[in-house]
């Protein structure tokens, strides 16, 4: 007879399951249709993912109804099969499990990150109609996971606990900020959902394993039974396809962390396989909740208030209107000399004093240009269109843009480039830019009517008076078109060939993601050496130890070696600062004789650290070899 769930989580860990939807994607299903629907239509294949999880040591498995409420299938035509598909749903899971797991019904968010015209009580109504369905088949409790807003939590808890006593698990979709997004802290947030009946409260999706960590050190000591599933890092872009970065070994290391702070349900979210789930039950085999853990350090957090994005993060003769001028020609000058651009990201808030001050910093201490990225991983930012005219027009620092494919449709991208010649900026970066789900806006939408090569080729034509329609313009842009290229790939000459292809659609120059390897710097350098194209070597100094292993396992595009990581480990503040400004003034040193051109990224606004890098490169004599 299986235990009581609520009795075996006051003394036991429990291991959760891992991904679904992102999971059938990653075995070959499509995007755009509903995973939800193969309850109905390929039940073998939800019964083998099942019992993957189950295999790898999963004992909660959630059922295959994450979507399944009346407006969310109603995208699909489906909204007349919500019984069929949530009662489906537990079947399956069951038959898959067996004795050996507890089968929780998944019940999502309906208005997701996204606000609808839908009142509390139309919300309530479609809840009531997801769980009556799930509750027929009698599931051994219920999971309402990805939630946004506390309200519309605590209407799927009342109408759950209107119908049901069974343990009910409430999980929260959050950033590091603390709070939900309808304001309430997330220490008042459970506190109050476990005074209205929840038996869990937790996190889950939206951040990867070292994001969640921040937001359960933000709350009071947990006291309660609490649970936490991650996504496996920050999503990449690349080629048409969704790629995440955090390896099983990693999460390993994460769930032990999380199990000291508190966790008593460890499981995975979007990303995350079958091998993550063996790696986390695997790293918690033998932990019993409440014992020491002295192998796991505790690791104050960053004090800093705000995520910044780590530099570049997926592939991917004019007139200007009267007073404007254009920049020095950045791949002119390169080929006379060294040559630093320094990417400071755009303020998050209204205020643009701090990012001023560090402009200026940045221009006292000789940037060649400040590049700034375009809401890079989806986050929003003031417009950098604008703090790039500022930089140009109040500090005479040459700007290169970074332009994502990700937020503007066609119309709008060739627009957002007409205006950037209108006011003289005409240095780009052309990159697909990061998913806009995994933001801090998730419920807005991707739109990528291109990639970054045909954005390039879009820039091209307008360099040669024409549209990206094919209508003749009267004049001419005069954009200097760069490309992003990741040498931090199992196979360079892959990237080699895509930077080829770059080329061939009209890039004129490269900047690189950050590379911490000296071996791939000379690498690098063979592997381009017949390529006329500069490139601009990336290097991002590390902050701390935290960062470093963020950085390494969440990020996609960045790689750490060992060694490195090694000597970050454990420092924070002024401390890792230091060492990581070391770090990266030994890799200068390796680089200098092999590129004259350097991109350094500003991590977490400490512009300083950008700025000391930027000196460093200018008192170095000599020269690359070309």
């Amino acid at each position: 007879m299986k235990a009581d769930l609520r009795t075996l989580l006051q003394r036991e860990l429990l291991v959760g399951d891992g991904a679904m939807g992102t999971y059938l994607y990653q075995l070959g299903f499509p995007v755009g249709i509903s995973y939800e629907e193969f309850n109905l239509t390929k039940p073998e294949v939800i019964i083998d993912v099942h019992r993957r999880y189950c295999e790898a040591g999963a004992r909660l498995l959630e059922t295959n109804t994450f979507s399944a409420s009346r407006e969310r299938l109603a995208k699909y035509g489906l909204e007349n099969e919500v019984k069929a598909i949530n009662r489906e749903g537990v079947k399956l899971a069951r038959q898959a499990g067996g004795d050996d797991a507890f089968i929780i019904g998944a019940v999502g968010s309906v208005r997701g990150a996204r606000r609808t015209s839908l009142t509390l009580e139309e919300i309530a109504e479609s809840f009531q109609e997801q769980l009556e369905a799930l509750l027929e088949e009698d599931p051994d409790g219920i999971l309402l996971e990805t939630f946004y807003e506390f309200d519309e939590i605590q209407v799927a808890l009342e109408t759950v606990r209107k119908m049901s006593e069974l343990p009910v698990i409430c999980q929260f979709a959050t950033e590091v900020s603390g709070v939900t997004k309808d304001g309430i802290t997330m220490d008042e947030a459970f506190n109050r959902l476990l005074a209205q009946g929840a038996d869990v409260v937790g996190f889950n999706c939206h951040s990867g394993p070292m994001g969640l960590l921040r937001a359960m050190e933000k709350l009071q000591p947990i006291e309660h039974v609490f649970s936490v599933y991650p996504n496996a890092g920050l999503p990449g872009y690349i080629d048409g396809k969704f790629t995440y970065t955090a390896t099983p070994e990693y999460f390993a290391e994460a769930a032990l962390r999380f199990a000291k702070l508190g966790a008593r349900i460890i499981g995975g979210c979007c990303g995350t396989t079958p091998e993550h789930i063996a790696a986390i039950s695997a790293a918690l085999q033998n932990y019993k909740p409440g014992e020491a853990a002295a192998d796991v350090k505790p690791v104050k957090p960053i004090a800093v208030k705000e995520p910044q994005a780590p530099g570049l993060q997926a592939e991917g003769g004019g007139e200007a209107a009267e007073g404007t001028k254009s920049s020095p020609n950045l791949v002119e000058l390169v080929r006379q000399r060294r040559t630093v651009i320094v990417e400071l990201d755009p303020p998050r808030g209204l205020s643009v004093a701090t990012f001023m001050k560090g402009a200026r910093v940045l221009k006292d201490a000789g940037v060649d240009s400040i590049t700034m990225a375009d809401n890079s991983l989806a986050m929003t930012r003031m417009s950098n269109i604008a703090t790039g005219f500022m930089v140009k027009e109040k500090l005479g620092i040459p700007p290169l843009l970074h332009v994502a494919c990700r937020d503007r449709n066609l119309i709008g991208t060739q627009a957002h480039l007409m205006g950037l010649h209108a006011m003289g900026i005409d240095h780009l970066l052309c990159i697909t830019g990061d998913p806009a789900k995994f933001g801090d806006l998730p419920g807005s939408s991707s739109v990528y009517d291109l990639n970054s090569i045909g954005l390039i080729k879009m820039a091209k034509q307008l360099n040669e008076g024409t549209s990206h329609s094919g209508k003749a313009l009267k004049h001419k842009a005069n954009f200097v078109i760069g490309a992003a290229l990741d040498p931090n790939v199992k196979y360079l000459d892959k990237a080699v060939g895509r930077m080829e292809k770059k080329i061939e659609a009209g890039a004129d120059y490269f900047m690189t993601q950050p590379v911490y390897d000296p071996a791939m710097v000379e690498r690098l350098y063979h592997a381009t050496r017949h390529i006329e194209a500069p490139i601009f070597l990336g290097i991002m100094p590390l902050i701390s130890g935290r960062n470093a292993e963020f950085l390494h396992n969440e990020v996609p595009g960045i790689r750490i070696p060992d060694d490195v990581r090694k000597r970050m480990s454990g420092l924070e503040q002024e401390e890792g600062r230091r060492m990581g400004i070391q770090i990266a003034k030994e890799l200068l040193d390796m680089a200098l004789p092999y590129f004259n051109g350097f991109y350094f990224m500003t991590p977490m606004l400490y512009y300083e650290m950008t700025a000391e890098l930027t000196r460093y490169v200018h008192k170095q004599p000599g020269g690359a070899t070309s």
